[in-house]
């Protein structure tokens, strides 16, 4: 059950990946360009399943009350979904950033 939840996003995480991948048509696609963009992919996914384990083992399942099991226990999958999907953001956001700033066409 522990990867429950980054199973269930990966599909919408290979989408993310994807549009990195493909986007902005416009800067150079060069080998060092390319090079990067596969270390910024590696290192999302690196981070994503890093942050969705350590969420799944901080999320406190409470125990059974008096009128039967806490509904509270969906939180061991919800929280690490969005520790990991938060974790592949910003990888890809600091990354869009980086290669914007190192391979964008400058003005003469």
């Amino acid at each position: 059950m522990r990867y429950l939840a980054l199973f269930l996003l990966v599909p919408w995480l290979l989408v993310l990946g994807w549009a990195y991948w493909a986007y902005p048509k416009s800067l150079p696609r060069t080998r060092a360009r390319r090079t990067f963009d596969v270390a910024a992919l590696l290192l999302a996914a690196f981070a994503t399943v890093q942050c969705a384990n350590s969420a799944f083992d901080t999320a406190t399942v409470p125990a059974a009350g008096e009128f039967g099991p806490a509904s509270g226990a969906i939180w061991q999958q919800v929280l690490p979904a969005l520790y990991g999907y938060g974790a592949c953001v910003v990888v890809l956001v600091l990354a869009l950033i980086v290669r914007q700033l190192v391979w964008r066409p400058h003005a003469r």
